[in-house]
């Protein structure tokens, strides 16, 4: 098979389109990466093999991958070959890890955080979301309305499943993970920032997420969006009052004394 060299415009594009044969061989290695689902550290064919792979000559290749290890996303090792990089440790992932779970104030930067992101993916939800994508996070609000009978564990797993759900019918990855990642931090606050304390009721928040649910599936996106920032507002306060119970517990109104199974928004 010959293969065009691509360090030279195609015929179909002007000159003001042109592209340099190594970006467009550094974008197909990522694409060969996400279709051959490699994970970081495994092992990319040889320079040839890879050049066979993508459909580019070798020297393209070849400085295609000098740009990639530059960039951080391959590793040439002399004499052993070329490797998916590990991701570097970025200020995200810094900032993440400095994160204290009995902290109210940043816990409430978290769900201020969440609030914004989730209420985003609800909107987008409602816009994208395709028959299969509404059934599956109709399964998943219903199950977490059966788990909120059950336990606290239970309904945190069917919670996360729905919030997963939500952010799969909006469509963006990128909103998906920090949903995920932010989930996370949630989960610490439950754990160690709450530890041996409680929350609002379960049975709640799973009314709440057949309600975001029924938005969804009705595809209006300013009501799905409303839903979820009540949901995670509430989730919010419920926190408030734990840590804040926590803090100062003489300070709490004799009511604040009796409370239902945790939350998890």
């Amino acid at each position: 098979m010959t293969r065009p060299d691509p360090a030279s415009p195609a015929p179909q594009q002007s000159a003001g389109s042109y592209r340099p044969g190594y970006e467009i061989a550094a974008e197909r290695i990522l694409e060969y990466i996400v279709r051959e689902r490699l994970q970081s550290g495994d092992r990319l064919p040889t320079e040839k093999d890879l050049a066979d792979a993508v459909l580019m000559s070798r020297t393209v290749v070849r400085e295609a991958v000098k740009i990639l290890s530059a960039l951080g996303r391959l590793s040439v090792q002399k004499g052993r070959g070329i490797y998916v990089a590990e991701p570097e440790v970025d200020l995200w992932r810094e900032s993440f890890a400095r994160f204290l779970p009995a902290d109210l104030r940043q816990v409430e930067e978290l769900f201020e955080f969440r609030r914004h992101i989730e209420t985003t993916n609800a909107r987008l939800a409602a816009q994208r979301a395709v028959p299969a994508q509404v059934k599956a996070l109709h399964q998943a609000a219903q199950d977490s309305a059966d788990a909120a009978h059950r336990d606290i564990e239970t309904f945190a797993q069917a919670d996360t499943v729905f919030h997963g759900e939500v952010g799969t019918a909006a469509g963006n990855m990128f909103l998906s993970a920090t949903v995920e990642s932010v989930q996370r931090l949630q989960r610490q606050v439950s754990i160690i920032g709450l530890a041996g304390t409680a929350g609002g009721s379960l049975t709640v928040a799973a009314e709440q997420h057949l309600a975001i649910a029924a938005a969804i599936a009705s595809g209006d996106a300013d009501q799905a969006a409303a839903l979820m920032g009540e949901h995670i507002d509430m989730t919010l306060r419920q926190y408030q009052q734990e840590i804040r119970h926590r803090l100062f517990p003489a300070s709490q109104a004799p009511s604040d004394q009796h409370r239902s199974p945790e939350t998890k928004g």
